[in-house]
């Protein structure tokens, strides 16, 4: 069963470096459901889409705003998660969003220095009170192209980003400024293993050009009263309710037992389709 809400260490951990490594924050058979539920997911995988990184390479993925009735859904409301970053974010969040990131064997691309908040800041977001679990669901190593993380750079607020390929990369100059005085990191990390993550961490991740693939799921938040003050393609305010971490194994069973009500893409085409109306009035 997943871990349970991160200790006082981790979140001076975040607050001092700007992230969180907790190893194990899903055990075994919970990272073996999800794994296995992604790659079988044919909706999923219809549903996604690449950003080319300027390099050659192309990085694929799916997003989805709300949790819905899933494994998916269920790792994103469990209380071991949310929990964790009620304490890093100081009190209530709600479910920004969440994505897949499939990065398979020898194609998959990589990502171009940035700020999360980068981002989001131009979705009427106020403040970088915001932040995201990072969940190995295959082992991430240097060779596969694992996650690299600036120590200590969400201090130096949001930077401005500029288009590298098809992605939105943080100033090069600036990079460059702080990596001449802060650590890079590498973030090596087994499957179940979570890295929680600062908004405005600066961070980045090579090509896969191993034979081994590096999927991960990314669930990001957004403190409750950091309420974005106009519409965007990523939901406002919405009250998230918590589950018990054993349901992430129930969903997962249920799903291979042919008993999981709803895919996710169902759920989120329903949203897209309501927030499209929205932004008409």
């Amino acid at each position: 069963m997943a871990k349970g809400t991160i200790g006082d260490a981790d979140v001076a951990a975040f607050n001092r470096d700007g992230f969180a490594l907790v190893r194990g924050m899903l055990d075994a058979e919970e990272t073996e459901l999800l794994g296995r539920a992604a790659r079988e997911d044919r909706v999923l995988d219809e549903h996604s889409f690449g950003r080319a990184d300027g390099e050659g390479g192309t990085v694929r993925l799916s997003l989805w705003n709300h949790p819905t009735e899933t494994i998916y859904g269920m790792i994103a409301r469990c209380e071991s998660i949310v929990g964790s970053m009620e304490k890093l974010l100081g009190g209530e969040v709600y479910h920004y969003h969440s994505k897949m990131i499939m990065k398979d064997p020898l194609v998959g691309g990589a990502w171009a220095w940035h700020q999360d908040y980068g981002y989001w800041y131009h979705n009427a977001v106020l403040f970088p009170w915001m932040g995201s679990a990072y969940i190995a669901i295959d082992r991430a190593t240097r060779e596969n192209g694992c996650l690299q993380v600036i120590r200590g750079s969400h201090h130096a607020g949001r930077l401005d980003h500029v288009l590298t390929g098809e992605q939105a990369g943080a100033d090069r100059e600036r990079v460059e400024q702080m990596l001449g005085h802060l650590e890079l990191v590498h973030v090596e990390m087994e499957p179940g293993d979570t890295l929680f993550f600062n908004a405005n961490m600066l961070h980045r991740s090579d090509q896969n050009k191993s034979p081994q693939p590096r999927w991960s799921m990314i669930c990001t938040y957004n403190a409750a009263r950091n309420d974005p003050y106009q519409e965007s393609q990523h939901p406002r305010y919405t009250p998230l309710v918590k589950v018990p971490d054993a349901k992430i194994r129930e969903f997962g069973q249920r799903r291979f037992a042919g008993g999981e009500r709803e895919g996710v893409w169902l759920a989120a085409e329903r949203d897209r389709d309501h927030t499209a109306q929205r932004l008409k009035k």
